[in-house]
């Protein structure tokens, strides 16, 4: 069993910003493969298989920076260890549309990820990470809950596709032959 988190934040306000492609991710493989998500008070949910190996599909509704306390709430109930864990998030430092997967590590000062790793007293979960790119005319916090200009929608269209596949290479291959494939 796997347990598959894509990061982002609650609400009409924030879809389709860069803070969400972790949602958008999720979303786009749970509609590939006719999933539907369960809303609970914290969190999302859907379940289902890939590579025939059994998904439970999260998305945190607690806003980013509290995103760990339904990733521990959901590992603990299906007793995911944190090495079954992926999670798919937006990363300032990449371009827009990149993508660079990593097996653990700190959380390069990522808020969403700050919390996973204090709720489960862990940083040996794979990372899905998405590029968003920087602006240094933008403070990061408006940034990040910018939406892709027109000119990066085709690369972050083509990095959800992307994201997917890397996930089904981890899941059927293992983190290291799908950072070997998908690592540009």
């Amino acid at each position: 069993m796997w347990l598959l988190v894509g990061l982002g934040n609650p609400g009409s306000k924030y879809t389709r910003t860069r803070h969400n492609i972790g949602f958008m991710v999720l979303d786009a493989l749970a509609d590939d493969l006719g999933l539907t998500f369960k809303e609970r008070t914290d969190y999302r949910m859907s379940d289902g298989s890939m590579e025939n190996e059994r998904i439970i599909f999260l998305e945190p509704l607690t806003f980013m920076n509290r995103s760990g306390s339904a990733v521990r709430k959901i590992a603990d109930k299906y007793a995911v260890p944190p090495e079954r864990i992926i999670v798919v998030h937006d990363d300032l430092d990449l371009p827009a549309g990149r993508l660079k997967i990593r097996k653990k590590g700190s959380s390069g000062g990522h808020k969403g990820i700050d919390s996973i790793i204090q709720n489960l007293g862990s940083r040996d979960f794979i990372r899905v990470k998405i590029g968003i790119g920087r602006d240094p005319l933008i403070p990061t916090e408006a940034f990040v809950l910018s939406k892709f200009k027109r000119d990066e929608v085709p690369l972050v269209r083509d990095a959800v596709e992307q994201a997917a596949r890397a996930i089904a290479c981890i899941i059927a291959e293992g983190p290291d032959r799908a950072m070997n494939k998908h690592n540009a």
